[in-house]
Order: C-alpha cells, then structure tokens, then sequence
C-alpha cells in the first residue's frame, strides 16, 4: 500500500484543522466532524487550543484514500508557532496549503509557500469557506497566480458562491481546462511545448493530466481545488487530488535504520515519547538506537497511526511516523540511526526574549524544572539561567507565545507565573583579530595550565568555530575537549553579554603538569593539572583575547511588504520612518523594505488605525545589522570574567 506523509498548513483562521476533521469524516475514521468553536475536534487535544481556536502542536492522524495510506499532519497557522511548522517539514512527502475564498492570500501564506517551493515539497492548494458571505473565485485564484504560485492550475469550477449550497464540480477533460492546463504545463516542460506547438493532437486528456501529476511531485504546478471544510462541498474532489497528484513516500524499508524526530511529549508516568518519520530499514522493539553523540537507547515499545488512533506494533517500516518509548536522552531533530535526508532549518531562531517570574519565590526550582520539560518539546525556547539574579529567561517568537507558556504552566505544572517586558536579542561579533596566553606557573595565572587563544572574524553564518595550532597530542584528549567545551559556553555572553557568533577560535598554546604525587603518597591535585584547571582558565584568555579584537553588536533586521490602499500611503511612511524602518521599494499601494525587529509588534499594533484595517504586513527575519545608536547591555549571568578580581574572587574558592 502506498504511504503519504502529509501536511496541513495555512494562515490563521484559514478552516485546516476543519478541513483536518472532515477529510477524517470522508475517510470512515470518525462518525462526527468536530468543531473549533466548540473544541470537539481530533487534532486539537490541548486545552489551550480548545479555548482559543487555534492550533498550537502539531498533531498527527491517519485515514486511508483508496489505496494510500495518508499520514495527516495538522500544523499551527500562527506565526509565533511558526518553529513547529519548520519541523512538521523536514517529515513531510506533500503538503495542502489551504486558503480562505473570503480573506485570500494572506501574508502568512505567503511565508509558508515561498518555504514550501524553496524545498521543493509537493503542494496542492484548498481554497476554503466557498459558503461563506463574501466568498470568491476567480479573484482568489488571481491572487494565488500572482502572489503565490505562477503554475497554479484550477481544478474546477465553483457555484453558488456565499450560499450553504455552495458547490465545486471538477473540470473533467473540458476544452477550457485542457487549454489552460497546457497553458501553465508547458512552460515548464519543452517536450510538451513543442507537442503543442507542431503536433497539437498528440496532448490527450490523459497525457496532460499525467503531466500535471509529474510537475506536482516536482513542485512546478499546484492544482487548485475550491470547497468548504464545514458543508463537505469539494472535499472528495481534494481526496481524489491527494491520492492522484501527490507522489507516495520515497523511502527504503530493506536500508539501515534511518529516521527524524520532530516531535517530543511526556506519556502519563512522565516518560519521553519520541515522534519520528522512518526514513529507511526496519525498526523494532528491543533494538538499541544511537541518536546524536554520545547518545543511546533501547526502544521499548513502538506505535504508529492507523485508522485514526495509535496502535502498538513490534516494528516500524520506512515511511511511516512512529511513537517511540525508552529514548530517554532523545531531542528534537536528532536523526535516528543512520543519516537520513534532513533538511536545515527552515526559519530564523526566535528574535525576542522575557523573563519570566514565578508567583512565589519558592517555585522557582519548580519553574526551571517545568521550563526545562517544555524547552524538550520546543527547543527554540531557549533557556537562560541567570544564578546571580535567580531568574530565568525564554527566547519567543511573540506575545501569543507568552500566553500559551503561562496556560501551560499553569494547567501541567500548577505554576502560576508573570512575564516581564520583552526584549530583542541581539549578537556580538568580532571586529578584529585579538590574542592572549597565560603561562603556568607566571603569575598572574593561579591555575596549573597553560592556554593561549586567538580570536578572529569568521563567515557570516558560520557560528563559532574551534582549531588547533599546537600539536594534536600536546595536551590529553580530556583537557582539548575542555577546553573546546569552554570555549563555545563561554562565547555565549560577548563583551555587551550578548552571544557571539562568527568567530574562528584558535588554540595557540597550551602546556599542563602530568599526574603527580609525593613519595608513597596519593594524588595531589594541588602538583598536577585538572580540567578545572582549564575550564577557569579559558574565560580570562578568551575574554581578554576577545576584549583585544572588539565586537560589534548586532540586531535582528526584518524585510517587510506592507501592501495598503494607496489614500493611506502618506500617513503611513512618516510612521515608518519613526519606527526605524527603511523603505526600499514604494509603488501606489506596495511599500517594501527593512525594519528592526523591536520594532516589529509597534508597527502591527498601528497599522489598523492607519489603513482603516485594510493593510497587509507581511514580515520575516532577515539578517543581523550592526546596532544604530547607544549599544544595547544584555546583563551577564555567569562570574563576569572581564572583571578578573571580581571572577577569581568567586573560582578559586570552588578549586
């Protein structure tokens, strides 16, 4: 039997977990379609997303359409939970992108099909809500031709627009359709072009549409199918669709072991349950998994999703999403086994960070303990513990995310917890080349080692990278791990206490006591060199190394599109100009350019005002820009090592 991993995405409020519920309906998998307003459906199981209506975590369900099994993926629309949408991708086969007839192309569906055609996912479009007041067809279809997808193919026709009875019937080898059809095919596919061209016989019904199959699984068309999720109208249309178009799971069950996991919960006694997609081989019980370095463990008992529900199996084939127990240590984007396809991530890190404070101060072991739980699920929210202040921040992606952290706490840990301001979190990176050493034994270095470093600018988008100029064997293999370890920890809090990023460390000098002892005595520490040693000694040199080259700070910028009706436009640029941003394009109704991300949720909060509700923001991280005016402090966490006094009067007391 063929197998489909597929995805629902789509802007917020788009219908897809309706749509979810009712292609489960068509399939025989549920008796009742459930609703989002009355928090009844399949998908949305957490309390959070009954209340608000919308999704929050993926969640995945399994129906059969003929003679493919169809793993079903319903993913948030919401763009401060666009990092679960960036994971549901690297596991899918195909995707449908569902858009509503009333509000169109929006700016959401925008990001996500731009993401969407980068990978090269097979992507069918479901045009949602025909019954709704307002709806519209070939207006919507304009836009997805001219917003979205130039090879986007209508698969038929809609009526009764804006009415219950509103309905879809699909075109079926009609004139008008296999002449459009040859219209967006053919300027993909030479062969087909010169058929038109000098032999307009040969392109049969059946020929074009097996075209129009081979350029979905490409990418290259995306058919478009009208319908509504609520009243079932054009929802068989898009199962055809599905089992026609989208091209079954790749994968090789006779292989090694190859999988991704995409998703982490706890099971009701608190044990990791790991969701993975199986790539290659053949997985079962008992069988022993390496997951990332360092990393193992013996499955004890595997699941996947059949007939809408998850049943425990002894194994698990290649194409397949399975629920994995006995991972203890597993991670979110680990590769199980073997290496498989894994795609890099798709969309930026979070760019907004908050601290967050617990009602009472004696639950703040229990926050970072439940903090912790949650960052496993997640692993863009970044925690940082601050020890010095006893408090502990989250990365985000925005405000929405702030009250779904607080519900969570709240409702799972019994923690009833506030949020300061949030900030931007900005990066360091070097502006030059700066060295320093500490010898062993020459004051003013009190540690039994010898480290010197050199610090110098790297790629953009390199990260932090460790290399050796003194001999491999020189110092043992414990310490040069130590000292590489300390360095990347270190490199998180720069001269302003910002991370620093893009940066070449290179270990210039080194040198340790060997092991020893006095005469018919035992190991004295106090003669012989430790990785204590080096992991106080590494921050002075690092620091001072880094001190010496200077940073720069820098703050995340976004590219945006603001698409507004153009009375509007003059009352707008002034904002603009306030808020820091800098226009690079200006048509009559479409101004593009640049803007800090702080600035981001000030402009989001005036634009309604300002275009009478009419304009359209779309917006997304786009690079680091060096900070325009006074450089923003991040406050440090750890023993300040710039501060030398100050850092060994707190380390030499813990040797």
């Amino acid at each position: 039997m063929r197998m489909l991993n597929l995805g629902i995405l789509a802007h917020v409020d788009a219908g897809k977990t309706s749509l979810t519920e009712r292609l489960l309906h068509a399939a025989g998998v549920i008796d009742e379609v459930g609703s989002v307003d009355e928090g009844n459906t399949q998908t949305d199981s957490l309390a959070l997303e009954r209340q608000r209506g919308i999704t929050i975590k993926s969640a995945v369900v399994s129906f059969a359409i003929g003679g493919t099994t169809v793993n079903l993926i319903d993913t948030p629309g919401h763009p401060d939970f666009i990092a679960e949408v960036e994971r549901v991708l690297s596991v899918l086969d195909g995707a449908v992108l569902v858009v509503s007839a009333v509000e169109g192309v929006q700016a959401q569906t925008r990001v996500l099909m731009r993401t969407l055609r980068r990978l090269g996912l097979p992507t069918l479009i479901f045009v949602n809500k025909i019954d709704r007041r307002g709806a519209r067809y070939d207006g919507v279809l304009r836009e997805i031709t001219d917003r979205l997808s130039p090879g986007a193919v209508a698969m038929g026709e809609a009526t009764g627009l804006g009415t219950p009875g509103a309905a879809f019937t699909p075109f079926d080898g009609q004139a008008a359709f296999a002449t459009s059809l040859v219209d967006v095919l053919a300027a993909q596919e030479d062969a087909l072009l010169a058929a038109y061209v000098h032999d307009e016989g040969s392109l049969t019904y059946p020929r074009l549409r097996a075209e129009l199959a081979a350029q979905t699984g490409r990418a290259l068309a995306h058919p478009v199918f009208f319908g509504s999720a609520i009243t079932g109208a054009g929802v068989e249309a898009l199962m055809a669709g599905i089992e026609e178009l989208l091209p079954a799971a790749q994968d090789d069950p006779e292989g090694p072991v190859s999988g991704t996991v995409f998703k982490v919960e706890r099971g009701p006694a608190g044990e990791k349950v790991a969701y993975a997609r199986m790539f290659g081989g053949t997985l079962r019980t008992r069988d022993r998994l390496s997951f990332g370095p360092g990393r193992a463990g013996k499955v004890t008992a595997i699941s996947v999703f059949d007939g809408g529900t998850s049943v425990r199996r002894q194994e698990v084939t290649a194409g397949r999403i399975a629920r994995l127990w006995g991972l203890a240590d597993v991670r979110i984007g680990d590769t199980i086994g073997h290496p498989d396809r894994g795609l890099e991530p798709h969309f930026a890190p979070p760019t907004l960070e908050t601290v967050v404070v617990p009602g009472r101060p004696a639950d703040r072991g229990a926050l970072h303990l439940a903090l912790t739980q949650l960052a496993e699920q997640d692993p863009l929210i970044d925690l940082r513990q601050d020890d010095l202040r006893q408090e502990v921040s989250v990365s985000l992606y925005g405000e929405v995310q702030k009250e779904v952290i607080q519900a969570t706490l709240a409702t799972d840990f019994g923690l009833d917890v506030t949020f300061r301001e949030t900030t931007t979190i900005c990066v360091e990176r070097p502006s030059g080349t700066g060295a320093a050493v500490e010898v062993i034994s020459v004051a003013p270095n009190p540690f039994l080692a010898t480290v010197g470093l050199r610090v110098e600018p790297g790629p953009i988008g390199s990260g932090v990278r460790f290399r050796l100029e003194v001999e491999l064997g020189s110092l043992p293999y414990a310490f040069m791990r130590t000292i590489e370890e300390t360095v990347h920890e270190t490199l998180k809090q720069g001269l302003h206490g910002w991370e620093v990023l893009d940066c070449v460390v290179t270990l210039t000098h080194s040198g340790y006591y060997a092991r020893q002892s006095h005469a018919h005595g035992s190991f004295d520490k106090s003669m012989s060199s430790t990785a204590g040693d080096f992991r106080n000694l590494v921050p002075l040199v690092l620091m001072t190394a880094l001190r010496r080259a200077g940073t720069t700070v820098y703050e995340p910028l976004h590219r945006f599109r603001l698409e507004l009706p153009p009375d509007t436009l003059g009352p707008v640029l002034p904002v603009l100009a306030g808020l820091g941003a800098i226009p690079r394009t200006r048509l009559e109704s479409v101004v593009e350019g640049e803007i800090p991300a702080a600035r981001v949720h000030g402009l989001e909060r005036r634009l309604p005002g300002l275009t009478r509700g009419e304009g359209v923001l779309e917006c997304g991280f786009d690079r680091y820009e060096p900070v325009r005016g006074p450089i923003p402090e991040r406050p440090r966490t750890d023993h300040n090592p710039l501060d030398r006094k100050e850092y060994l009067l707190h380390v030499v007391r813990r040797v």
